[in-house]
């Protein structure tokens, strides 16, 4: 076993970068802590951190060994390391002396570490000679980034996580922070109960847990913030609620921005917005009298055709009133991968160049290639990830090596993305996961090594570098990316540049981060000062750390003197536009899209979790009641969702936390747990004309109920994440004859059940006698079948001795959630097996986990609140609340939900 070893590292999900205690014996990761000394966090974590082990501990789904397919459509065959190394290096060599550097592409990970990114940067740039690199942060933070350097003049937040302590107004805006940032949501509960006077804006056509807790919710059209921020802006000029001196002495540009918002008036701003006038005005004034505004973004600004100019049109909030540079103040845009931050760093994207150099600007590709010690870095821009697959569809690009991620499913238009996959000529997939929606087009798959078993840094939010490090090795043959990276560098350059010096000599991650510190000295991301020896000794550093720093710098432009030629802040002017793909009577309804509090992503770590299932256990299409009625449509309804670009089929959940015209479905669901790629089937590709961010959030759509008359149920209660993952690969290909179909898990104390509902149009035998045969429902005195092949009905059950195990219906489901609640119960059957299809008297409903750490359920915590229960007093008795507290923003709202109705 050996002996039990504590290490220090940082979590693997959203941009707070959490510190994170790893506990393991021998090359099992036992436990996951959060780490008290770790600044970012504090020894908080959330509920998708705290689970972190659990997700560590099978390696079923795993890549673990190296593949290649010998011709398209044959199924993936291991192979030597050497023969891979040797056969991707060679492919991506021929290619290039064929058709030209840019004939091959490079699409890579906020995930992946900061020396990973390095290596894949240098190879694409300094060796192969393209720009064609770019990143899943292209999805999330490029809107934001643009903004900075526009506005500020250089990319990175000028704020830290201690001016959430200190802010008396804060405003969010496009973030649901309950869910995507739980631990600074936290934070920001803590310093408004430490202050009663502090203010919250939220600005979300969603009432989110974070927008139900604000001062002020502004529930906006979609797609409208530049709008509302000119009409603040507006009013603001007009009170004369300006930071005068500060616009005098340290911005430039002002005239001009006055002259755009110079009809945007609150008036005409709200109808805009579909807001109060009043309401506008009052978040005006909060924001400009505030002692300290601090603004926290996220998606719903980025994620834009115009995310841009919403960014400027926040920070132009911000330059005009003089909240930036001080405690408590500044625009906040909240990164949503671990190292979104750190790929920016070394350039790791089609539009810039290491340490925050740009592509267009022929000193700095001098500087680069100087330093790599090579002939010339190319001055042709890259393609960012939409065009990056235009190109590829195009015959353009004929190679993409995909590292740490999954377009296949996080693209829009993902239907383009499977073609432009299957028309290349390579396709290299590197993935710690070998079960993904991309890995299915993957000529080869490299196995990685994934968290827990990576040595490191990644950058959070905050421009605060930390130290991740392996608690274990990896399993099988998978190794860190940048020695694959670094690996196959080094005989495409045999190949291509024999002449040269070496250009991936390293041995160890220091190695490269002394590398890549190097190559910012001098700029405003300075981290000369820093190195591996210093964050083991004095733990996480913000940057700039220029050398001879004591620390680095936690608030920038306190000076008022900002990172642009002048010096001077640049006030952006922007007028408001609508999305690129209005509504208009074919395709009535707005669809946007976000996040599960206990889901990451695409799944492929959280989906193997029960837990993780618990609070939001299967897709659904969230819409206003009003507007389901005027379509005749109910709750559970399954309704198809179109656009212009594609179809998907959903379960429809009415919510009035929508407002009417809106609709909304979250972003994880993918091929491995439904009949389609998820919600980006219909998202369009419009994206930024300024940062090429996709406008995820902006879909036209279409609602009509689906006419699948044949319904479908079935659950296997199995023995641990291992069989339930094996049993979910095999009835994973049956979910494509389905017009609907979602796999999903229930906790059921030490075991897992893991639960299909499914859809078809018609009652399809075959198929369902396949589902039987993948549920072990053969003849047996342990199963009890029914059968009516007239009415497209079967009924069948089996035990294993005295508990119900597993179950199919078949065209008369209305005993499924019973059924699933004797499997999830786990006790012994009582009484005759024949009344296993005997409906209860009463129906049972679906009780959903509302607490994933303590299991405590809707119902328990409604029953506490009808009792006069208020929050403490649920933390008190069902210790909901009290572990990650990530459940603490919906347990307030139920508890207002029930005050409002008595």
């Amino acid at each position: 076993m050996g002996e039990p070893r504590t290490t220090a590292s940082t979590c693997c999900y959203c941009g707070v970068g959490c510190g994170v205690l790893i506990d393991s014996v021998g090359d099992r990761i036992v436990g996951v802590r959060g780490d008290p000394h770790h600044p970012a966090n504090a020894g908080k974590l959330c509920s998708k951190g705290l689970s972190l082990a659990l997700t560590a501990q099978s390696t079923a789904g795993r890549a673990l060994h190296p593949s290649w397919r010998p011709q398209r459509g044959a199924p993936l065959q291991p192979v030597e390391w050497e023969s891979a190394f040797d056969h991707v290096a060679t492919r991506l060599a021929e290619i290039v002396r064929r058709h030209g550097p840019d004939a091959v592409a490079f699409y890579v990970s906020g995930q992946l570490l900061t020396e990973d990114y390095y290596i894949f940067n240098k190879l694409a740039k300094g060796l192969v000679g393209t720009n064609n690199i770019d990143t899943n942060s292209r999805l999330c933070m490029s809107s934001a980034v643009t903004g900075y350097k526009l506005s500020l003049g250089a990319d990175g937040p000028p704020t830290c996580y201690e001016d959430l302590d200190h802010a008396h107004t804060v405003l969010i805006a496009g973030s649901n922070m309950a869910y995507a940032h739980p631990v600074l949501y936290r934070r920001l509960e803590a310093a408004r109960e430490a202050r009663p006077g502090t203010r919250w804006i939220v600005v979300d056509p969603r009432r989110t847990d974070t927008a139900a807790m604000a001062d002020l919710h502004l529930q906006i059209q979609p797609g409208t913030d530049v709008a509302l921020f000119n009409g603040m802006l507006h009013h603001l000029i007009w009170e004369g609620w300006l930071d005068h001196g500060h616009i005098a002495g340290h911005t430039e540009g002002f005239d001009a921005v006055k002259r755009i918002v110079r009809d945007t008036t609150p008036a005409a701003a709200a109808a805009v917005c579909g807001i109060s006038e009043r309401d506008l005005c009052q978040a005006a004034e909060w924001f400009a009298r505030s002692p300290a505004t601090l603004s926290l973004y996220c998606m719903g600004l980025n994620q834009s055709s115009h995310g841009t100019d919403k960014n400027l049109a926040l920070v132009n909030l911000h330059l005009a009133t003089g909240q930036i540079g001080r405690a408590g103040a500044g625009p906040f845009s909240l990164t949503g991968q671990p190292n979104a931050m750190g790929g920016r760093e070394v350039g790791g994207m089609a539009t810039m160049l290491a340490a925050h150099r740009d592509i267009g600007n022929a000193a700095h590709r001098a500087e680069v290639a100087a330093f790599w010690k090579v002939d010339a870095v190319s001055g042709r821009p890259g393609l960012a990830a939409v065009d990056m697959f235009d190109a590829l569809a195009a015959g353009k690009v004929k190679a993409v090596w995909i590292v740490c991620t999954n377009p296949a499913h996080s693209l829009p238009r993902i239907e383009a993305v499977r073609q432009a996959l299957r028309r290349a000529e390579l396709v290299v997939v590197q993935e710690a996961y070998a079960d993904t929606d991309t890995v299915a087009f993957a000529d080869v798959l490299l196995p990685a090594a994934s968290w827990g078993e990576k040595d490191g840094t990644v950058t959070n939010s905050e421009r605060r570098i930390s130290r991740v490090r392996a608690a274990i090795a990896p399993p099988g043959e998978a190794r860190a990316d940048w020695r694959i990276a670094a690996e196959i560098g080094r005989r495409m350059q045999r190949l291509l540049k024999p002449d040269a010096p070496d250009l991936f000599p390293y041995q160890t991650p220091r190695e490269i981060f002394d590398e890549h510190r190097a190559l910012t000295q001098g700029r405003d991301l300075d981290i000369g000062g820093l190195d591996y020896d210093i964050l083991e000794a004095r733990g996480p550093q913000q940057w700039p750390f220029p050398a001879g720093s004591a620390q680095g710098l936690a608030r920038r432009y306190v000076d008022r003197r900002y990172a642009t030629e002048s010096g001077r802040a640049c006030f952006q002017p922007v007028s408001y536009r609508p999305v690129a793909v209005a509504t208009s009577p074919r395709y009535p309804f707005h669809l946007t899209t976000g996040r599960l509090r206990d889901q990451w992503h695409g799944m492929s770590r959280t989906g193997r979790l029960a837990q993780a299932f618990s609070h939001a256990p299967e897709p659904t299409l969230d819409m206003h009641p009003a507007d389901a009625a005027r379509r005749g449509l109910s709750d559970g309804d399954l309704v198809q969702v179109e656009s212009r670009d594609g179809a998907l089929v959903l379960p429809l959940r009415l919510t009035e936390d929508l407002a009417s015209g809106t609709v909304f479905a979250a972003m994880h669901w993918n091929g491995q747990f439904m009949n389609s790629g998820g919600v980006n089937e219909v998202c369009n590709a419009a994206v930024d004309g300024k940062s090429f961010q996709p406008e995820l959030k902006h879909t036209a759509v279409r609602i009509d109920k689906a006419e699948l008359g044949w319904r479908v149920r079935a659950a296997i209660d199995v023995d641990g994440q291992e069989e339930a993952l094996a049993r979910r690969a095999a009835l994973q290909p049956l979910l494509a004859a389905c017009g609907y179909a979602a796999l999903g898990l229930r906790a059921a104390g030490d075991r897992t059940v893991l639960a299909l509902t499914a859809a078809l149009a018609a009652p399809d035998e075959a198929w369902l006698g396949a589902l039987a045969e993948a549920l072990d429902m053969g003849a047996g005195p342990d199963v009890l079948d029914y059968r009516d092949r007239r009415q497209g009905v079967r009924k069948c059950a089996r035990w294993q001795a005295d508990r119900l195990l597993a179950f199919v219906l078949a065209g008369d489901v209305a005993q499924a959630e019973a059924l699933l609640a004797r499997l999830a119960a786990g006790k012994p059957w009582e009484g005759s097996r024949l009344r296993v299809f005997t409906p209860d008297a009463a129906p049972v409903v679906r009780d959903r986990t509302v607490c994933q750490c303590k299991g405590v359920a809707a119902s328990a915590i409604n029953a506490a609140i009808a009792r006069g229960a208020d929050v403490a007093a649920l933390k008190a008795t069902l210790g909901c609340g009290t572990v990650c507290g990530s459940c603490v923003p919906e347990l307030s709202r139920m508890c207002g939900a029930s005050r409002m109705s008595a």
